[in-house]
């Protein structure tokens, strides 16, 4: 039996990758596609708008009341998921949020709305790069206390509007909650001294075309361990959100994580 889906942000980047992709998959059907109310191509048959064949699926604002969901994927605005998070809310539909750059207020509403829906929010949709987030959590907890400082690099595109990435944050706060470094540091410039070691510094790189490199380096006198992960395109966010839809779908309610569809807390 396939799973049902809806892609919110249809139009985007991203999400005209996950109706191609979902398309191909054999797992799955496409039950929605859908956009902001001002978007231009309103109405008009999503696959021919991805480049596929015509598929009788509508880019619309709101779900069909004739179609039944078994879940939704959320890869467009901050705006955007707090539509659609409503929407999931009243039709109880689980919600699988990739989109990133919420303020504190929604994600306390999206936190909240997890009593009600299936739901699951990660900062990063990549596999690979889910186990590199147990991988350093497991590294902090060997070299804490032990004299190691942490560093993260991250490199993206140059088009790319912030700084630095979601990904690098959530990094950083994973070794801070168990190494117990009091500040996160963004780049270094002028005489500022010796390198204190209650801080973690985070360094963004912004060239050409690149979908995603973060390095995690843990160091002292004497060794460096390195944890390095490189995106080779945005397939991996694409495929790691549909794994993931395919997970939440006959969820209960609550909140789940990439490391619950990849069995890391087990």
């Amino acid at each position: 039996m396939k799973t049902t889906v809806g892609i919110n942000g249809a139009c985007g980047r991203m999400g005209m990758r996950l109706i191609q992709l979902a398309h191909e998959d054999k797992e799955l059907h496409i039950g929605a596609a859908l956009e902001s109310p001002h978007h231009p191509d309103l109405g008009k048959d999503i696959g021919e708008l991805t480049g596929l064949r015509h598929l009788g699926v509508p880019l619309t604002a709101e779900v069909p009341g004739n179609v039944r969901l078994d879940v939704v994927i959320d890869f467009s605005t901050p705006e955007g998921t707090m539509h659609i998070l409503r929407i999931c809310q009243e039709r109880r539909i689980p919600l699988v949020i990739a989109t990133t750059g919420h303020t504190a207020d929604q994600k306390r509403e999206i936190e909240a709305a997890a009593h009600e829906i299936a739901l699951l929010m990660a900062p990063n949709m990549s596999l690979a790069m889910n186990v590199l987030m147990k991988l350093v959590q497991e590294a902090a907890k060997v070299l804490k206390n032990r004299d190691f400082d942490v560093e993260i690099i991250e490199r993206h595109h140059r088009f790319k509007k912030d700084a630095p990435s979601g990904t690098a944050l959530h990094l950083a706060r994973l070794v801070q909650g168990i190494m117990g470094q009091k500040h996160i540091r963004h780049g270094r410039e002028g005489l500022i001294g010796e390198r204190p070691g209650e801080e973690i510094g985070v360094h963004a790189v912004r060239v050409g075309d690149n979908v995603g490199e973060h390095t995690v380096v843990f160091t002292t006198l004497g060794e460096t361990l390195e944890l390095i992960h490189k995106a080779h395109s945005r397939d991996c966010y694409a495929r790691g959100a549909l794994q993931a839809a395919k997970f939440l779908a006959d969820r209960p309610p609550g909140r789940y994580s990439m490391a619950d569809v990849l069995g890391l807390n087990s």
